[in-house]
């Protein structure tokens, strides 16, 4: 199979294809032109999403923007308070569909104009919500008639609707090509299982069956990250993820940041937020991003988001966001390779980490398990980098 594609990754890149040497293509694309960078986040959220139905045995989904996930999430209930803080109705919804709400759910913002990919058919009911949502395209083992009849419609017949086959699976080798360099290697076929959670370094020894599974569903988010990466999850549920950054505080840093917001977001304060007549999604999201940036708004942005409210209520103080976070338990952290100094454990410790998961193997291992200890949390030590660029 050979497609041409619309272009490179930057539109001057003119010359662009895809080329699957395998007969029948384990791909259909059945609504939709794809770019070249659309691949790249389909065929990693396709790996994350089905991985995450593989090794919890629930429906996993995945909400990629620019070749790493904004988000990623196994099927569970929507709680009141979450349907609220992401502006959903109370219609029931399917199981994938409700995987799909948690991984977009988990960074709305950075999950604007996402690629999704979902480990089970798209029903109808995945298709009504993805109908809503500001998202480009969408890759599954399968589509029920209607729900491809939906998706078919959106973003004036352009979306993105592509099926893959659930049993391809690539050869063992993998190769790039980066400035006439031809390099290879076996592909990361690592598995992302309980076992890893064996060897529990830290004082406190117990993980709870919630926490494990968090910590799976986040260390295999990790897994398809571009390192450095350190990400955050709770209840099955990615919730903040720090990607691509040179110093592994700095993602520890990133990721904790968006994991507040995540949190914060359902504050009876917040969901109180009265919105002007006429709001809808996209801008109501830009308001409680804003809002809960208060102390770093500048005067013109400060006036903007009152022009968004009828009233404006009193921002949350550093005491009562701490105090909101302590109230999440079961808070996770994975990191796709150990943590050099105690810096980082000292951020997780502030948005109320209490299970920590990193491969271990650094000259201040001690030191790093002694902070952990510090604030009781537990650290298990994986033994498996899970570096990717």
């Amino acid at each position: 199979m050979e497609l041409k594609l619309r272009y490179g990754l930057n539109p001057h890149q003119k010359c662009a294809r895809l080329v699957i040497e395998r007969e029948p293509s384990p791909l259909k694309i059945h609504n939709g032109t794809p770019g070249y960078i659309n691949l790249l986040d389909m065929l990693g959220a396709w790996q994350l999403a089905r991985e995450l139905r593989a090794a919890t045995g629930r429906p996993g989904a995945a909400s990629f923007k620019h070749v790493s996930p904004a988000g990623a999430a196994i099927a569970k209930p929507l709680d009141a308070a979450f349907r609220r803080s992401q502006f959903l109705g109370d219609e029931e919804l399917s199981p994938v569909a409700t995987a799909y709400a948690r991984a977009r759910g988990g960074d709305r913002l950075c999950s604007f104009g996402d690629i999704a990919a979902v480990s089970d058919v798209v029903d109808v009911s995945l298709a009504k919500l993805i109908a809503r949502e500001v998202s480009d395209g969408l890759i599954a083992p399968g589509y029920e008639p209607e729900a491809l009849d939906i998706l078919k419609s959106k973003k004036g017949g352009g979306f993105l609707a592509v099926e893959i086959d659930p049993a391809y699976e690539p050869p063992e080798v993998e190769s790039r090509q980066i400035f006439g360099f031809r390099l290879e290697q076996t592909r990361n076929t690592a598995k992302i299982t309980r076992d890893l959670l064996k060897n529990v370094v830290s004082a406190k020894k117990d993980i709870p069956e919630g926490a494990a599974l968090s910590l799976l569903v986040c260390t295999i988010a990790v897994k398809y990250t571009q390192s450095n990466t350190v990400g955050l999850a709770y209840d099955g549920q990615v919730i903040g993820m720090g990607a691509g950054q040179q110093s592994r505080v700095h993602c520890t840093r990133l990721a904790c940041g968006k994991a507040d917001k995540w949190l914060l977001q359902q504050h009876p304060r917040v969901l109180a937020l009265p919105f002007k007549k006429g709001l809808g999604r996209v801008e109501k999201t830009n308001v409680v991003d804003a809002y809960l940036l208060w102390d770093e708004l500048s005067g013109a942005e400060l006036a903007w988001l009152r022009e968004q409210l009828d009233e404006v209520p009193e921002p949350l103080s550093r005491e009562e966001r701490l105090a909101w976070v302590k109230r999440f338990d079961g808070i996770v952290c994975s990191s796709d390779a150990f943590f050099p100094f105690r810096d980082s454990i000292d951020r997780l410790s502030r948005t109320n980490v209490r299970y920590v998961m990193q491969p271990g193997g650094s000259a201040r291992d001690a030191e790093v398990t002694a902070a952990a200890n510090q604030y009781g949390m537990v650290m298990v030590h994986s033994g498996l980098r899970l570096f990717l660029h």
